[in-house]
Formats: structure tokens, sequence, C-alpha cells
């Protein structure tokens, strides 16, 4: 039975991803200046840390900056000489993040890039293939963020998208929303796909993690 829970999320929190200052205020700060209460939780930050590190990742892709939480977990697990790209569609999203990142020393690491993803990606394809994406932004886009990180990633990279329980909707825990339907089919194309050995991670709203075959 699985007995992953608030309790557990604190515990495993408490040991594997304690927060400095940075990245509370990034935590904290960023729904009280105005942005959605929609970062990862701290466990699912230092997971993607862990991965980002564990592939030896020195060229990162992020979408959907917001106020900076998750690309500071991830710049930190960036090999020396590392460069994350982030994509923001709100400027002031962008602005706070800024701040946030400055607060962690990681500006000559981190990039923010303003505008809509999907444009965006066109020009930022010139600098990969890219080691590590990762995807928490506006989920009718998922499935075009996907294709060009399948495009735009090296052979054993790593492809990390975030919400993949849809609070648990795509299970029937709770009644379906308008991105439910979409989320569940593109976590079973993933599923399907042989280019890709794929699993959610469970924590918080569920991490849907691809390592590229080929």
């Amino acid at each position: 039975m699985t007995t992953y829970n608030d309790e557990l999320s604190l515990y495993n929190a408490s040991l594997f991803a304690v927060q400095d200052e940075a990245l509370q205020r990034a935590f904290e700060q960023s729904p009280e200046r105005g942005l959605p209460a929609i970062s990862v939780k701290p466990e699912e930050g230092r997971f993607l840390q862990f991965l980002v590190r564990a592939i030896g990742a020195r060229k990162a892709v992020e979408i959907g900056t917001l106020g900076g939480y998750s690309g500071i977990w991830i710049a930190r697990g960036l090999l020396p000489g590392g460069k994350l790209i982030t994509l923001e569609q709100e400027p002031r999203h962008a602005d706070v993040a800024r701040e946030h990142i400055e607060l962690a020393g990681l500006s000559h690491l981190i990039e923010i890039r303003i505008g809509n993803a999907h444009q965006t990606l066109k020009r930022v394809a010139g600098v990969g293939p890219f080691d590590f994406v990762f995807i928490d932004a506006d989920k009718p886009g998922y499935p075009a963020y996907f294709d060009w990180a399948m495009e735009n990633t090296r052979p054993g990279g790593v492809i990390a998208l975030h919400n993949a329980f849809r609070k648990g909707s795509v299970a029937g825990v709770i009644p379906p929303d308008q991105y439910t339907e979409g989320m569940d089919a593109l976590n079973r194309k993933i599923a399907a796909d042989q280019r890709l050995i794929s699993v959610i991670f469970p924590a918080g709203d569920g991490t849907l993690v691809c390592a590229k075959l080929s």
C-alpha cells in the first residue's frame, strides 16, 4: 500500500531538502507577491537537482520559471561550467525570479528568456542538444513541449514533466479538471514510447521522468 503523505513529505524534506534563505524566500515570497502558489515541493526540487547531477548535466532547459524556485534547485545540480536557460511568459514573474536567483548567487548560471515558450524554444534549439529539460508550464502546451524536448535532448539525457498526477484526478482520486484528460493521454503516450525509460516520481503532484535511450 502506498504510504506517502504530508507527514512523510515533511520528513523527507527535513532530511534531504533543507532550504537555505534563497530557496525559502523563493518558495514563500513568490505567492506573497502575487505569483501562483504552484511551485514544486522541496523534495521535488531536490529530486530535480539529484537528476541533473546524476546524469552529469551541463546544459539544461526549464519551461516555466515562475519565481525561480525550481530553477535554483536545477542550477545547483549542474556540473561546473553549466548553464540553465529558463523560459517565462510573464515579465513580472521573471522579475521576481531574478531577485531570487541573484540572492542564490546563480545569476551567472541561469538565463531567463521572456516570451511565448513555443516561439522561444525555436531559438533555444540552436544552443542544444541539452542534457536535461524540465517542463512545468501551461498544461495544453505539454505535448508540444515534450516533442521539442525529444528532438533536442541528447541520448542519455532526461526529460521531466511536473503535475503528472493532476492532484490525483488521472487516477480518479478526485473529479477530473480541464487538463486531466490531456495529462493522462500524455502519460500513457510516454509510457508506451520505446525510446524512453520512464516513471512517475510520486512526491507532490507527481513528476514524470523520462530517460532518453536514443
